[in-house]
């Protein structure tokens, strides 16, 4: 635990993967843009620093986990950003979600100022964060990964390196394929049971433990049918990385047939205003044009 560590981004994540951080005991910086965020970790023991570049300047490692490519690299290049108060030496960890190609660029100017780079976004939703159960998909240098290995070990269970660095969100961009893919499998047949007459409960007791069970199935489908809707992990947010994974898409010339169609069924529901809902809200698009719903009796 010599080493010290610093986190940026204290959103629906970032927050769990925090208090797993300092449940393993380390010595911990963090910084937030909303900077309430930052109360509960500084009662309990951690520092708050003012801008990115201050954490950097506190740190060995710095972790940042935020929404989206601009903002990982306002919090890296930006006038207060990380690279100038990072040294010789330290490790930047990127474990938000971002486009590959900006992820080596940004790699190759910490570089410069000698200064690593692991690109480890993760996956499990706001339930791993909050049990330190995650998977990370870490893109790298094996020595920086070692070194890493124990923050990684207090935030997740599932800890693969999978390549060079941009290795780490191309494998991310293919897990929310499945991701969306498996959620739209799972609410076709939430529906068709529905529509059936099948108690959904031993619907889902029947098929999530077989071939046709996903994480998404099990951990979603219950919210589904007991009609919760808070997010694990925001339909504005998935359709972030789809689009990441659609540009990638048409670069590399591959079909994501299905992926596409997901895509154009969370767009439908941001036009009602429910881009703030959680991903496993697809199913609403589809019970739109079903004109019935997948829930337990007597709810809504």
């Amino acid at each position: 635990m010599s080493e010290k560590i610093g986190f940026i981004g204290l959103g629906i994540m970032g927050r769990g993967m925090v208090d797993n951080l300092m449940k393993a005991g380390f010595d911990l910086t963090v910084w937030n843009r909303t900077a309430s965020r930052m109360d509960p970790f500084v009662e309990r023991g951690a520092n708050a620093a003012d801008s990115p570049r201050a954490v950097a300047e506190s740190s060995d490692i710095t972790i940042i986990c935020v929404s989206d490519t601009p903002d990982v690299e306002a919090v890296i290049l930006g006038e207060d950003g990380v690279i100038h108060g990072a040294s010789a030496g330290d490790l930047v960890i990127d474990m938000s979600t971002i486009n590959p190609v900006n992820t080596v660029a940004m790699a190759e100017q910490l570089n410069a100022k000698g200064v690593a780079m692991l690109d480890a976004p993760i996956s499990g939703g706001s339930e791993g964060a909050a049990n330190g159960t995650l998977s990370i998909m870490i893109g790298g240098d094996a020595d920086d990964v070692a070194r890493a290995t124990p923050c990684f070990e207090a935030m997740g269970t599932t800890i693969t390196h999978v390549g060079e660095g941009g290795a780490g969100q191309t494998v991310k961009l293919s897990n929310q394929i499945l991701c969306v893919v498996n959620m739209l499998a799972a609410s076709e047949a939430l529906l068709f049971a529905q529509a059936g007459g099948v108690d959904l409960d031993k619907m889902l007791s029947a098929v999530t433990g077989g071939a046709a069970g996903s994480w998404m199935l099990a951990n979603r489908g219950p919210q589904v049918i007991n009609d919760y809707w808070e997010p694990g992990f925001s339909i504005d947010l998935q359709q972030k990385d789809l689009r990441l994974v659609l540009g990638a898409a048409d670069e590399m010339g591959i079909p994501v047939i299905a992926t596409a169609l997901c895509f154009n069924l969370y767009r439908t529901l941001q036009a009602q205003g429910m881009g703030g809902d959680g991903n496993h809200s697809i199913i609403k698009a589809l019970e739109a044009m079903a004109g019935i719903e997948a829930r337990l009796s007597g709810k809504s």
